[in-house]
């Protein structure tokens, strides 16, 4: 079993930088996909991006493609993403989710198997 907490949310000015952090318990983390997904008020949960196990493939959601890195460090056990030149319509509670495989089926939430409390991300000025 992984246990997933997420850190470093906030308010940020339009433009602004953030990156989010993703700590995991036990010592399987490196056997596990990551995922970022990201729910507004109203709106249904959405993918963000994801990494594989060892970190050298990345998905991006276009709405996010060129402005997020999304990055591993498996002996820390903790998967970061970095979120710049943030607009209001970033504004969302994000997630971090770990999944025992690596496929298309990273972009859909339902195939998570791990998921952390979420943490707010507020753009505005």
């Amino acid at each position: 079993q992984v246990q997933l907490v997420e850190s470093g949310g906030g308010l940020v000015q339009p433009g602004g930088s953030l990156r989010l952090s993703c700590a995991a318990s036990g010592r399987t983390f490196g056997t596990y996909a990551v995922g970022w997904f990201r729910q507004a008020p109203g709106k249904e949960r959405e993918f963000v991006a994801a990494i594989n196990l060892s970190g050298d493939n990345t998905v991006y959601a276009n709405s996010v493609k060129g402005r997020f890195t999304i990055s591993r460090d498996n002996p820390r056990n903790t998967a970061y993403l970095q979120m710049d030149i943030l607009t209001p319509e970033d504004t969302a509670v994000y997630y971090c989710a770990a999944l025992r495989s690596w496929g298309p089926m990273v972009v859909t939430a339902s195939r998570y198997d791990y998921w952390g409390q979420g943490t707010q991300v507020t753009v505005s000025s």
